[in-house]
């Protein structure tokens, strides 16, 4: 395994407006605020949690995302906390079909889903982020291409939820649950892998097709600096040039 990840990216028509609620609802901090990119990050330099990107984009959300994030809680008091401050910067309530169940599912200033869970034992010691959550058709297979990817071990592995973990123990949860849905378009949210400075770009490339990955036109990108690609299922995902290179790595 050379390539790492690197952040969660999210097209924003506001990205400044949008970092900063996620800054704020984290506790994280903005690490690079640009027209062009606005970064925020965790302040533990050690505690692995992927860093959340956020780009320009011309068009407004549709639809439901296919990958969204997860946020924990230590008790119900603290949950019912997180959501009222949620709420409180902005964030609105949702239904996506979600019916009685024990978290509660919020959509931010432009309408990412994400949801604030009940308190769970998996999820003690991730940090503010318990889980990156995608939608796929088969949870094994991508956690499979994903567990690749990433270099992170499959903890578990069912018909209807796979999830991933770095093998240090820290940081969030990577989670692939099964549904349904075709995906439609462009993601709004995707993944950023980062190689190694001492990797062989073409080569960490090559490993990456032979998992499964497949070339995706760059051009309705706008200049990304690395290489876009997608999963088995399409989602998109960049494979950064050199972290010596990037701001947002």
């Amino acid at each position: 395994m050379s390539t790492r990840l690197a952040c969660v990216v999210f097209d924003a028509q506001r990205p400044r407006v949008v970092a900063e609620f996620w800054a704020q609802l984290l506790g994280w901090s903005v690490t690079v605020d640009r027209p062009d990119e606005v970064d925020v990050a965790a302040p533990d330099p050690d505690g692995l949690d992927i860093a959340l990107t956020f780009l320009p984009a011309d068009t407004a959300k549709s639809g439901k995302n296919r990958l969204h994030l997860d946020l924990a809680s230590r008790s119900l008091d603290h949950q019912r906390v997180q959501v009222d401050r949620a709420l409180a910067l902005g964030a609105r309530h949702v239904d996506i079909g979600q019916g009685g169940v024990p978290w509660v599912v919020l959509a931010d200033p432009e309408g990412n889903e994400f949801c604030v869970l009940e308190p769970r034992e998996q999820y003690v010691d991730t940090g503010a982020v318990a889980a990156i959550v995608v939608d796929t058709r088969d949870p094994a297979r991508l956690a499979a291409f994903w567990s690749t990817a990433s270099g992170w071990p499959i903890a578990h592995s069912g018909a209807q939820v796979a999830g991933l973990r770095s093998a240090t123990g820290l940081g969030s949860w990577l989670e692939f649950v099964r549904n349904q849905d075709t995906k439609q378009g462009r993601n709004r949210l995707h993944l950023d892998l980062t190689a190694f400075p001492t990797d062989d770009p073409a080569a960490e490339l090559a490993r990456l097709r032979e998992a499964g990955a497949t070339p995706v036109d760059a051009g309705a990108f706008g200049g990304v600096p690395g290489t876009v690609l997608a999963d088995p299922e399409a989602n998109e995902f960049c494979l950064l040039r050199l972290a010596t290179d990037l701001s947002r790595v």
